[in-house]
């Protein structure tokens, strides 16, 4: 898993207005939280965290925690998977925070489908991609990848493709950019801290 600490004004800015960065990061913060202990139910030979910042107390027993390198997210995206394969050489899925509503059922599928593929794919409503599994890391399949665009899991996939992996494709998810999204993730977990923290903000649903 790659994710920021939730510190107010580096997560979720796109939500202010109309909430505060101190809001924006509570809530960031509690997806965070819900999305980790997902993962943490998962049947894995290891869990990884790769973290631009500080562990807090979000954070459960079982992870082992790696900073974040590189400089555009495509770069740091394709550290993170060379950097836990070093720690792992396994077969690996790698999602981010912004998907509080994914389930243990959801990961689990991802990984069997790695038994059989060279790559699983889960795209997002925003035109980008929420989940990436991959047998074997290599820079060359994102590297360069053009990241927060409404091409940027087209371009991914077709990565690929182009270089002749068989790869899986998963349901499409909503990423969590806007108040919009974020209402709509809510609603799929409704008893999740996620929904419980937009729901003591008082934003107009």
């Amino acid at each position: 898993m790659i994710a920021k600490e939730p510190v107010p004004g580096r997560v979720k800015t796109r939500l202010v207005p109309p909430l505060t960065h101190d809001e924006a990061a509570g809530l960031a913060g509690a997806a965070l939280e819900d999305t980790l202990r997902t993962v943490a139910q998962v049947p894995a030979a290891g869990r990884v965290l790769v973290l631009d910042g500080v562990p807090g107390p979000w954070l459960p027993s079982g992870f082992t925690v790696l900073p974040q390198r590189g400089g555009g997210l495509d770069e740091r995206l394709a550290a993170a998977f060379a950097d836990a394969h070093l720690l792992r050489p396994v077969p690996m899925v790698l999602i981010g925070m912004d998907t509080p509503q994914v389930t243990p059922a959801l990961l689990t599928a991802a990984l069997r489908l790695l038994a059989g593929h060279d790559a699983v794919f889960g795209p997002a409503t925003d035109g980008g991609f929420w989940l990436l599994g991959l047998r074997a890391p290599d820079p060359a399949l994102l590297l360069g990848v053009p990241m927060s665009s409404p091409s940027t899991g087209a371009s991914q996939f077709r990565r690929l493709k182009e270089a002749g992996m068989s790869v899986a494709t998963m349901p499409c998810l909503t990423d969590v950019d806007t108040m919009a999204d974020a209402i709509e993730v809510a609603a799929l977990v409704p008893g999740s801290r996620y929904a419980a923290a937009l729901a003591g903000l008082g934003v107009p649903r």
